[in-house]
């Protein structure tokens, strides 16, 4: 695989494929349809959205609860999407807009996007996709720089 594409196993959850830049930090990574059962999580703690995937066996109740609040200090969107239906290409670029790699996401993938830039080219006619980002939301003008 080339230096900014790694396919990693993650602890007890199976596999996602990392986008880096030259220096090592982490940009995206794509979460393919081979979940382990249970609950797993996919993102490091620090990160201002959290993936986790859900695979349980009918009856399973998972317990009621409330998310408290607690302080959080965000400084950039970071953004998640779940193809659920066709397929797409994922472009990733670093901090300095140079394209670092490409990856196609097909029905039931997950792409999240951490640091640098992305954009998307819709390979099949029917693609549906999930678009997910922490907010609060500011605007378009507040919030990307197109390039």
């Amino acid at each position: 695989m080339p230096w900014w594409r790694k396919r990693i196993e993650v602890e007890s959850v199976g596999s996602r494929i990392e986008f880096r830049d030259k220096n090592g930090a982490l940009l995206a990574y794509k979460i393919e349809n081979d979940l382990s059962e249970g609950l797993c999580p996919y993102s490091d703690d620090k990160d201002f959205i959290q993936v986790l995937s859900w695979n349980y066996r009918a009856g399973t109740i998972l317990q009621s609860h409330t998310h408290l609040p607690v302080p959080r200090n965000v400084t950039h969107a970071q953004e998640a999407i779940v193809v659920l239906s066709g397929q797409l290409r994922a472009d990733i670029f670093d901090n300095e807009r140079h394209l670092i790699g490409q990856v196609s996401v097909g029905a039931g993938e997950c792409m999240v996007f951490l640091n640098g830039g992305h954009g998307y080219e819709i390979l099949e006619d029917g693609t549906r996709v999930f678009e997910i980002k922490n907010g609060p939301y500011p605007g378009a003008e507040a919030d990307r720089e197109r390039f």
